[in-house]
């Protein structure tokens, strides 16, 4: 029985079709999790014994459907996307182009949409090859990441000796937002347990802040945006006093020391301080409760290191191959180091630094109001590779309200606009579904997208962003009414 019982037929089926191939193209997306997600299923194919080649997408839309089956491989596998394509996939393969096996965890596309002989009945475009939790029930936007459902084919595929794979599907699954009130959940978490048992993955209750493995305590603090701290958050000096006060030894040799150089009881001090500051401060109680959530760390990676820590790995991932360099987190993904992880520190540094200059240019223009969401429109001032990231981050900041989903427009090339759109838990709570929102609002004007409830994207032409708008507003007030 696999990690995720619930999809062992599916896993297996796809397991045995890949093991008939003679070779095999492995295409996956740009993200974090879609680099987890094919370094996942990329070794488990090569221990395997199966040939096979990797290519990255920053979508999956039909103009890159078809440069994939005009690399005449007779077996395709798609990780991290493809259920969201079932239909132009479809005809692909009633064409003969190719035969598809998809693990991933977005929407699928509706079986009427598909190929005649395609779907089954089940509404999803189903066939033998597809690997999806939302066809068995399991929330792929919460649940279970791509990476996750590349794990759960990887261990169809070779078993008990591809449980190390554990650790990346973790990556993958916090890299993709998905640890929900702090930890991972349902079908995340018994990969987890998988990755605990095989001595690759360890997990504890810890600080919740980013940047515990690399950042001096100040910036530690300074940084730490979800949950806001007056005196101390966006507040350098503010920071260092705040340390400073509380009569610790916190420098070693003239320089201020990390979070992992602290003594338990250290830890112990600077958190129940950090806890009666935000209390005094009147930070309300329930993101008080977020400083401190579930760390998952890796032991066999370097202490100190972006590897060791699940939040600094996924983001090292998305500062390659958001940046054209998705060979170069692959690479580090599949264990290489030296030359590619130092370039994947380079990227590091200038993915934040463009992250910084972006969200400063969101508080300094502003975002629109609309009845019922958000936008605003950066042009080519912020990539659209990032400006997703960039509008998560900014919910919540001042003027960026976090009762309406926020969207956002960058330029994706002359003729069109990357849309990304990001909400809350409580939004989703109450009924919000961006995927639903991003792919019917896109096509309206001529585009198309998908995504998860909580984030999701789309390509629309441009000069349609009104009339874009007009529509996600209107579904947007439905949903939450």
């Amino acid at each position: 029985m696999g990690p995720v019982p619930e999809l062992d037929e599916r896993a297996r089926a796809c397991a045995d079709r890949l093991r008939d191939a003679e070779r095999v193209l492995l295409a996956s997306h740009i993200d974090a999790d879609g680099l987890t997600s094919a370094a996942i299923a990329s070794t488990a194919l090569e221990r395997a014994g199966l040939e096979h080649e990797v290519v990255f997408k920053k979508q999956l839309d039909a103009e890159e459907i078809a440069s994939i089956a005009a690399m005449d491989y007779e077996t395709v596998l798609f990780t991290d996307f493809g259920s969201g394509q079932l239909d132009v996939i479809s005809q692909h393969v009633a064409d003969g182009d190719f035969e598809a096996v998809i693990a991933d965890h977005h929407q699928p596309s509706d079986a009427s949409d598909c190929a005649p002989g395609f779907g089954e009945t089940d509404g999803y475009g189903d066939f033998r090859w597809h690997l999806n939790p939302l066809l068995e029930g399991i929330d792929g936007a919460s649940e279970l990441s791509g990476a996750g459902a590349s794990y759960v084919l990887a261990r169809a595929l070779g078993g008990d000796r591809n449980r190390d794979l554990a650790a990346l599907a973790v990556v993958g699954a916090v890299g993709d937002m998905q640890a929900t009130g702090g930890e991972l959940v349902g079908a995340n978490e018994r990969i987890v347990a998988e990755g605990v048992d095989a001595g690759v993955v360890t997990e504890t209750r810890d600080l919740s802040l980013y940047g515990k493995q690399t950042r001096p305590l100040p910036k530690l603090l300074e940084y730490a945006s979800d949950v806001h701290i007056p005196g101390i958050s966006n507040d350098e000096a503010g920071a260092i006093a705040f340390l400073e006060d509380l009569g610790l030894d916190l420098r070693a040799g003239g320089e201020w020391r990390r979070w992992i150089d602290l003594s338990d009881d250290e830890r112990q001090t600077v958190a129940s301080a950090l806890v009666q500051r935000a209390v005094s401060r009147g930070v309300p109680a329930e993101k008080i409760d977020r400083l401190v959530a579930t760390t998952y760390t890796f032991p066999a990676e370097p202490e100190g290191t972006e590897l060791r820590d699940a939040s600094e790995f996924s983001t090292l991932l998305n500062a390659t191959a958001r940046y054209e360099r998705a060979d170069v987190g692959l690479a580090v993904c599949l264990g290489e180091r030296g030359d590619p992880l130092d370039r994947a520190r380079r990227l590091l540094e200038n993915h934040r630094r463009n992250l910084s200059e972006g969200i400063d240019w969101v508080t300094s223009e502003g975002v629109t109001q609309r009845e019922h969401v958000q936008y605003f429109h950066a042009g080519n001032r912020i990539r659209e590779t990032i400006v997703g990231i960039v509008a998560g981050m900014a919910l919540g900041n001042e003027g960026v309200s976090r009762s309406k989903p926020i969207v956002a427009f960058a330029r994706k090339n002359d003729d069109e606009l990357k849309v990304s759109a990001r909400g809350t838990g409580v939004l989703v709570g109450r009924g919000l579904d961006l995927s639903v929102v991003m792919r019917e609002a896109s096509q309206s004007v001529g585009g198309d997208g998908g995504g998860h409830d909580v984030a999701a994207g789309a390509t629309i032409p441009d000069g349609r962003e009104d009339a874009f708008l007009d529509v996600v507003d209107r579904i947007v007030g439905e949903q939450l009414d």
